[in-house]
């Protein structure tokens, strides 16, 4: 019985996960592991993904936005599984995070990206050890470290995410993404999958057709907001931050009138609350409006917004559709309300049976 079983004590099986199959099948070279909060398992589900590069002697490379590897969550004071990298493992993390490492590096590379811990530095594990990660927070700055560390010889690079930001599963940087969920969300095991199947449908917006694509893609390029009428005009294209761009669309319904009216917008940046009201009160006036945005992890609503935004015609679609690998569980919880791990897997794949769902530490065949 695994009921009240610790995170850090629970052991390994053994051979290939589902999860780890499918990354190899589809040749993957950037792979975010996504934590749905705190303590659900990420770092647990990112150690396996080493070991089973290990075990099938593929050059891995690791980076993290944010940090993750510390001995005790830097917010709550828990203990933390550390990452355990693996030997020859290539390793993007800031400078100070050297200084603690419980494994010996040699130090391949700089990168020239400063951090609040010091420079990134690209260093190879020389043998197998608990490291704190600190990787690049900006966008960009994670698409020259990953560069990087192919460069290097990384044949598959997994990113590590942290607590409330997402960029690093868009399909803009990652290739694929696995969400990992848990107790620790808090309530009882239908709340967790609740939360969770809503998480993964935000992140699992379709995409957008190619000539849809084609249509909009000099304001992705660009950066802002666009406009379009029903028969395919351009009524604005602006660089404007998606944080202003709620005020400026409601202007713009009050300009636009005619036989055209508004068919389709298209942001690059984030949708929060006050942008997405103002593109529901567009929806009203112009009856069947579609919103492209860059992807799901730009959304910052909730997915009974999305479902009402469907249910009254309109439709949500994303530049690039992410690539959900699949989703990892952890029935335990540092705050209390553990679950048992064989009947969480059950429930989870019973509710979540669009994606694949494992427990990385106990699967099995037929579990």
């Amino acid at each position: 019985m695994l009921t009240h079983a610790s995170t850090l004590h629970r052991t390994p099986a053994r051979g290939a996960c589902p999860l780890w199959q499918g990354l190899r099948a589809r040749s993957l070279q950037t792979v975010a592991v996504m934590g749905m909060s705190k303590n659900t398992g990420k770092t647990v589900c990112l150690n396996h993904l080493l070991q089973q590069a290990q075990q099938y002697n593929l050059a891995v490379g690791l980076t993290s936005i944010g940090r993750d590897g510390e001995e005790r969550d830097e917010v709550f004071a828990i203990p933390k599984p550390p990452v355990s990298v693996t030997p020859a493992c290539l390793v993007a993390t800031a400078r100070d995070t050297l200084v603690r490492a419980k494994v010996r590096t040699r130090l391949i590379g700089s990168t020239g990206i400063d951090s609040p811990m010091g420079e990134i530095l690209i260093v190879k594990a020389l043998e197998a050890g608990a490291m704190e990660v600190a990787g690049p927070s900006r966008s960009q700055d994670q698409h020259t470290v990953i560069t990087l560390l192919k460069q290097c010889g990384a044949e598959l690079v997994l990113l590590d995410g942290a607590l409330g930001r997402s960029q690093h599963a868009s399909p803009a940087i990652a290739d694929g993404v696995i969400l990992a969920t848990g107790a620790a969300l808090g309530g009882g095991m239908g709340d967790v999958l609740r939360k969770t199947r809503d998480r993964l449908a935000i992140l699992g917006i379709a995409p957008a057709p190619a000539d849809m694509v084609q249509r909009v893609q000099a304001t992705f390029v660009q950066g802002g907001v666009g406009v379009w009428d029903g028969q395919g005009r351009s009524l604005f294209n602006e660089p404007i931050a998606s944080l202003n761009a709620g005020p400026v669309l409601l202007a713009l319904r009050a300009q636009i009138k005619g036989e055209g009216g508004i068919a389709m917008l298209a942001v690059s940046g984030a949708v929060g609350q006050m942008l997405w009201r103002a593109v529901s009160t567009l929806l009203d006036h112009h009856p069947g409006l579609t919103l492209v945005v860059a992807d799901g992890t730009k959304l910052f609503i909730d997915a009974a917004d999305v479902a009402a935004f469907e249910r009254r015609g309109g439709r949500l679609l994303a530049m690039r559709g992410i690539r959900l690998l699949g989703v990892t569980l952890n029935p335990f919880s540092p705050y209390g309300g553990s679950f048992d791990a064989r009947a969480f897997v059950h429930e989870a794949r019973t509710t979540l049976h669009e994606h694949l769902v494992t427990d990385v530490l106990l699967f099995q065949e037929g579990s």
